[in-house]
């Protein structure tokens, strides 16, 4: 007889889809995850999981995974790619297999949660920040798969239980992304992009997936799309200072105009065509950043699910710094 409930995690060797396997487990879920045979699995290690090695076009390994199956987490996901068929294949084509096979497994399925992103609705205005009513304007084509694959998902909302999460920039241990500017930071050196304040929602992973399971569990949030962000915004003159408290540094700071980000975007991606890797900078990561204000109104998740921010950033860039110089990383 089936004790435990059982959660699919795509993406688990991540460093968001690992922060949701440690909160499925911290709640007694059995968790299973979802990985290519090519991924590192340095974050699921020694940890209570059943591995499915199968990716996700398999649709053979993913019914082994599915079976008897009641949640599915679907964090896997593209953010670089060279072409935009790479953004759709990896957004849109694997969660269609994804909700096909889960439809196979309805009977057993409670929820079928997709992590999308705050790029689906593009950036914000002053003192507006965006909410889930907001027009959809995504300005690239990592957004626009993603939006592209929100209308997927709630075309499946009369058959299956799903609920789409957008997050917004994310840090904590394990990240790779933002921690570039943490490594530069204790370097004594850090950039700011162009010359007008940039505000931003700012969440910590381990905020993030508990916002992922509230949502999950939650008869409300069936069929439904929430911001799950911090309920306070950020602007890098903030963080700097709370950065430079906590590493005791007080770098140097080099202001970078708009168009040298242009500048230095194109040049990787053009280096870029002679690599196997995608650039981290394009010119459309370039249109990203140099945005004044990436803000999410989180108010229609703490009314409905009651979630809420717990992690402050003093207290999340702490601990992001003490893990980051505990692996040696900085």
């Amino acid at each position: 007889m089936q004790t435990q409930e059982i959660a699919v995690v795509t993406g688990a060797n991540g460093f968001v889809g690992s922060h949701l396997v440690d909160n499925l487990l911290s709640k007694g879920l059995t968790v299973r995850c979802i990985v290519r045979k090519s991924s590192n699995l340095k974050w699921l290690d020694s940890k209570q999981v059943e591995i499915f090695d199968s990716g996700l076009f398999d649709k053979d390994g993913l019914r082994k995974a599915f079976k008897d199956a009641n949640y599915i987490f679907h964090v896997a996901g593209v953010v670089k790619s060279k072409t935009k068929e790479g953004y759709f294949k990896g957004n849109v084509d694997t969660t269609k297999n994804l909700l096909e096979i889960a439809l196979e497994n309805i009977s057993s399925i409670k929820r079928f949660l997709v992590v999308s992103s705050q790029t689906v609705s593009g950036p914000s205005t002053k003192d507006k920040p965006v909410n889930e009513e907001t027009e959809c304007n995504p300005i690239t084509t990592y957004g626009r798969s993603k939006l592209e694959e929100e209308k997927l998902v709630l075309s499946y909302k009369d058959k299956l239980p799903v609920t789409i999460c957008r997050a917004p920039a994310v840090y904590g241990e394990r990240d790779t992304e933002i921690f570039i500017y943490f490594q530069t930071f204790n370097k004594g050196l850090t950039t700011t992009i162009g010359f007008s304040k940039k505000e931003l929602s700012l969440i910590h992973a381990v905020d993030l997936v508990e916002g992922f399971y509230l949502a999950a569990m939650s008869e409300k949030a069936k069929g439904e799309i929430y911001f799950i962000g911090s309920e306070k915004f950020y602007t890098w003159q903030e963080i700097n200072s709370i950065t430079s408290k906590i590493l005791n540094k007080k770098p140097i700071i080099i202001k970078v105009p708009h168009f040298m980000v242009y500048t230095i975007a194109a040049v990787a991606q053009f280096l870029a065509m002679f690599s196997s890797k995608p650039a981290t900078l394009n010119i459309e990561k370039a249109k990203d950043i140099t945005q004044q204000y990436w803000t999410c109104d989180t108010s229609k998740a703490m009314r409905d699910i009651n979630y809420r921010q717990k992690i402050s950033i003093e207290h999340g860039i702490k601990r992001t710094c003490e893990w980051y110089k505990e692996m040696k990383w900085i």
